[in-house]
């Protein structure tokens, strides 16, 4: 069992400096100017300084953002002073359940609007949010509420048997956590909760939604537990504080260049790093979060139509779904969206995306920009082409052949590009380029154009 009621220890104090005799003087002259109680004599005080925590974008978006659309699922719409009332609802029920400070909550569900409004009322009950992979097995769920010491766990009704299963795995005499389960209005296929079962919404109906929650003593108490993927070893416990979260969030949206008000889509499982930071980011700007249950090419191609997507996060394999989808089913994309699925180029029945391969490009120390488009090729379909843009320091000195052997040691044989170096990289531009060089032959590897 892991101790995640405290982080390690607090910064260090600053370190007093040696000052010259001048500056000393110096210093001494503008004392006598400072008023007898000036600024000096100020410190750390909650008039003038809280910890760092990414749950107070909530209450500015319900501020802010009030009447404005927060979370979209089928036709339910919440705005962000709803969402924000109906967090501050979950976090004053789950004190009301006897959760306290450091408590872990744990959490298995697909991207609904109750595992949105989970990062932020189960911390605002002072709780730690644990969000579980919903594709996991029994033994390995058993294996991190074990180690956790989960207190309580929210449950799709997809997810039941699986939550059952593992509880029947946790060692002898180990206190088992109380299940909740989330029903969904809009699947018929699950069955209703069974008569006075206590379910996500009807503890809602117990919560305070004036509720005063539990802020962190310190930005550096624990926020959210997650645990690695256990692919080749016992699944890791890493711990997110406060203040780690409100960082990683705001730099994700400058990242981006995130605009103010977007509409996100959650193709991204929410139980995945928690949803890169942005469940968390989309309060920032007011975005609205568009659920999805099920990731597959008619969901994702409707809801980006329906609801007028701007913006979305996806791995490869869902980049790769979209791009490959039948005809019937691809829809134009907002101009918004850059679409990458041309991008993504077949090889003899291989798929290779061209962010991955522009990835080891641009670790090439002398390579400045990297763009990689498909190619025709007559005995493969396609084939990568690369057009790198060189440091000014490595002009000259770095050749075609240098950055395809650099692309050899560092990736599959069959996504290394026939590599072009030129200058500015427009993609677009650049598909023109590499069709008009025609299909590739055996043989025809490097080209060099400037």
């Amino acid at each position: 069992m892991v101790t995640v009621a405290n982080l390690a220890n607090q910064p260090p104090r600053s370190r007093q400096l040696g000052t010259s005799p001048f500056a000393q003087r110096k210093g001494a002259e503008q004392s006598r100017l400072r008023p007898p109680h000036g600024t000096a004599n100020l410190g750390a005080n909650p008039a003038n300084s809280c910890p760092l925590t990414p749950l107070g974008f909530l209450e500015r978006a319900a501020t802010v953002f009030g009447d404005c659309p927060s979370v979209v699922y089928h036709d339910t719409v919440f705005t962000w002073s709803q969402t924000h009332r109906r967090c501050l609802r979950l976090a004053s029920a789950l004190v009301s359940l006897g959760i306290s400070r450091g408590d872990i909550v744990s959490v298995l569900l697909p991207n609904v609007p109750a595992m949105y409004e989970m990062h932020f009322g189960v911390p605002m009950s002072g709780a730690v949010l644990n969000t579980i992979n919903t594709r996991l097995d029994a033994h390995t769920v058993a294996v991190l509420l074990r180690h956790s010491g989960s207190k309580l766990v929210f449950v799709d009704p997809a997810s039941l048997q699986l939550i059952r299963d593992a509880l029947q795995l946790l060692p002898p005499g180990h206190p088992a956590p109380r299940v909740i389960p989330v029903e969904d209005p809009h699947e018929k296929e699950f069955p209703a909760a069974p008569p006075g079962t206590l379910t996500y919404e009807r503890l809602l109906e117990i919560g305070d939604p004036e509720f005063a929650w539990v802020r962190p003593a310190s930005e550096w108490d624990p926020m959210v537990l997650n645990y690695t993927s256990g692919t080749t070893s016992a699944p890791k416990g890493v711990v997110h504080c406060h203040r780690g979260l409100f960082l990683i969030t705001l730099d994700s949206l400058v990242e981006w260049a995130m605009p103010r008000r977007p509409t996100y889509l959650w193709t991204l499982p929410m139980f995945h790093a928690n949803g890169w930071s942005y469940p968390w980011g989309m309060a920032v700007v007011g975005g609205t979060n568009v659920c999805l249950r099920r990731v597959n090419a008619a969901t994702v191609y409707a809801a980006i139509a329906s609801r007028g997507v701007t913006h979305l996060c996806c791995a490869p394999v869902v980049l790769n779904m979209l791009a490959n989808a039948p005809e019937g089913v691809r829809r134009p994309l907002p101009g918004k969206i850059r679409d990458r699925s041309k991008d993504v180029i077949i090889n003899a029945g291989e798929n290779i995306s061209s962010v991955e391969v522009e990835s080891v490009l641009y670790g090439h120390p002398a390579a400045n920009k990297a763009a990689v488009v498909a190619r025709p090729d007559e005995l493969r379909g396609e084939t990568p082409c690369a057009f790198i843009s060189l440091k000014e320091d490595a002009a000259g000195t770095v050749t075609a052949a240098d950055v395809l052997a650099w692309c050899r040691e560092r990736m599959p044989h069959y996504m290394v590009p026939r590599t072009t170096s030129t200058g500015k990289i427009q993609k677009y531009v650049l598909r023109n380029l590499a069709n008009e060089m025609g299909p590739a032959r055996k043989g025809d590897c490097i080209s060099t154009k400037v």
